[in-house]
């Protein structure tokens, strides 16, 4: 996928002296720049919804005395807003400029990351952690467009490889960055570390990324509300329903008007001349199959993530050092395997090598539920590497999928398409194995053999269904990858 670059004049994002400039974004060294830069932004955008949950403990025994539904409002608030806006914020970047949104969404990431450190109450906490989220949305489609327009044609495939380990490294950074700050600060010390981090990618991005040229594209402020709104109330009945009752007004009603406001949303985007999201866009099979199986993907990892800082903490006594650490191999494992990943996807067909990955997903959500407070953490370290096989096997199959099915004038969409996927994946496996552990737990702290017990049986329980959820819908996946790109050529909506 390639930026189409305006004619002389038409685009005010271009300095005149965009030639030289550009000229000089050809060079190894400055691509190689830009290729860190972009990676690092997204690593750290990432990594805040992974450090969030070590830090579930010290916020659960802090003054702030949240109910186990507000905890999980505290970690997915963020995801939310990141999800919920990240599609029209990839048009109002192919629009106003993507390197100018970029610097935005940092500016505005750190400032969320600074309320939130002095966040003295819940509601502060909640709206520190929502303008974070939409700082995230910001930075990452802009991310991956000034990425590929910065990359040669023969490396747009290992560049978006790279953009997508550094996604899911993100996580495992998140844990071993917030394991060292909690092991030693409370938790706002956390927020205090992201804020002049966000800041010093600023200036690398100021500094390193080039400019790229404006594309036409329409912000639908009616289809974003839309979505956003549709979002939130599927959450809410997620989350509030143990507490709530799943058949109370409230959850309910959340659940009817979720689908409701996507009625809407689908009839609004089939009239609008532009909309943020066209839904002819999912009759391509393989976009539809890669941003399914790129949601189904987050959704198993991410249930990881919620329940395995608590998990080693509560169960295996660990510290939050500790901890951080003992996930750091998943990382690890990740980046050996992606490097395979898209060579796979040539050689065997994005079909099988996505397949695989999900099936090992599945596979170790299945053998971590077998774990309890007296597994050997090399055993424990051998269910987690199996699932890190398939996250490096399915990432960057299913967003190459992705990317290589938006025409080149919707890049900013189809960045946006995919990292929309990925956070309300994430978002919906943090609510549902967080609903689960709520039900089947209904305190998180204490001590003694008998509260190991219960949270190690609510555990299980939250990894079984997430393995079903990623099998039922990985083979949807793979069905739809099978088809091949042959069906979805020359039906791309202009």
């Amino acid at each position: 996928m390639t930026s189409t670059v305006s004619p002389p004049g038409s685009s005010p994002d271009s300095p005149p002296h965009s030639a030289s400039a550009s000229a000089s974004a050809d060079t190894p060294a400055r691509r190689r720049s830009v290729t860190a830069a972009m990676c690092a932004c997204v690593l750290v955008a990432q990594s805040l919804v992974a450090a969030m949950n070590l830090a579930i403990p010290k916020i659960a025994a802090s003054g702030l005395h949240p109910s186990p539904a507000q905890l999980l409002w505290i970690v997915d608030t963020y995801v939310l807003v990141f999800a919920g806006l990240l599609i029209p914020a990839g048009a109002l970047g192919d629009r106003a400029g993507r390197k100018g949104v970029l610097l935005t969404g940092l500016g505005v990431f750190a400032a969320g990351a600074l309320l939130s450190a002095s966040a003295a109450g819940l509601p502060v906490l909640l709206t520190g952690r929502a303008l974070s989220g939409a700082g995230a949305a910001l930075l990452v489609p802009a991310t991956m467009s000034v990425l590929l327009h910065s990359a040669p044609p023969d490396r747009k495939a290992g560049a978006v490889a790279a953009w997508s380990t550094a996604i899911g490294v993100g996580g495992m950074a998140g844990n071993a960055g917030g394991a060292l700050i909690l092991q030693y600060l409370p938790w706002q010390g956390l927020f205090w570390g992201y804020v002049p981090l966000a800041l010093a990618l600023l200036l690398w991005v100021a500094t390193a990324a080039p400019r790229v040229p404006r594309q036409t594209a329409a912000l639908d402020l009616p289809g974003s509300a839309l979505l956003v709104l549709g979002a939130t109330a599927l959450l809410f009945g997620i989350i509030e329903g143990p507490g709530l009752g799943w058949v109370s007004v409230p959850v309910t009603g959340a659940f009817a008007l979720a689908v409701l406001v996507f009625a809407m949303f689908v009839r609004h985007a089939l009239r609008a001349a532009h909309p943020v999201l066209d839904p002819r866009l999912f009759r391509l099979p393989r976009l539809r199959a890669g941003s399914v199986g790129i949601a189904v993907t987050f959704f198993g990892m991410f249930a990881l993530f919620y329940v395995n800082a608590q998990f080693l903490q509560y169960v295996k006594g660990y510290s939050p050092l500790q901890t951080g650490c003992a996930i750091v191999p998943l990382a690890v494992g990740m980046m050996a395997v992606t490097k395979y990943g898209m060579r796979g996807a040539q050689r065997a067909g994005e079909a099988r090598t996505a397949g695989a990955g999900l099936a090992l997903i599945a596979a170790g959500l299945l053998l971590l539920s077998t774990a309890d407070a007296h597994t050997p953490y090399v055993l424990y370290l051998v269910f987690l590497l199996v699932m890190s096989a398939g996250a490096g096997l399915a990432m960057p199959t299913l967003s190459h999928a992705i990317v290589a099915s938006v025409p080149a004038g919707r890049s900013g969409m189809g960045s946006g398409l995919q990292g929309a996927a990925r956070e309300l994946g994430a978002a919906l496996g943090i609510a549902v194995v967080g609903t689960v552990l709520s039900v089947r737990f209904a305190s998180g702290t204490g001590d003694g053999a008998a509260v190991a017990t219960a949270f190690t049986a609510a555990t299980a329980l939250g990894y079984r269904l997430a393995a079903g959820v990623v099998l039922v819908v990985g083979i949807a996946v793979v069905r739809g990858l099978g088809t091949g790109a042959r069906a979805e050529r020359g039906r791309i909506p202009a």
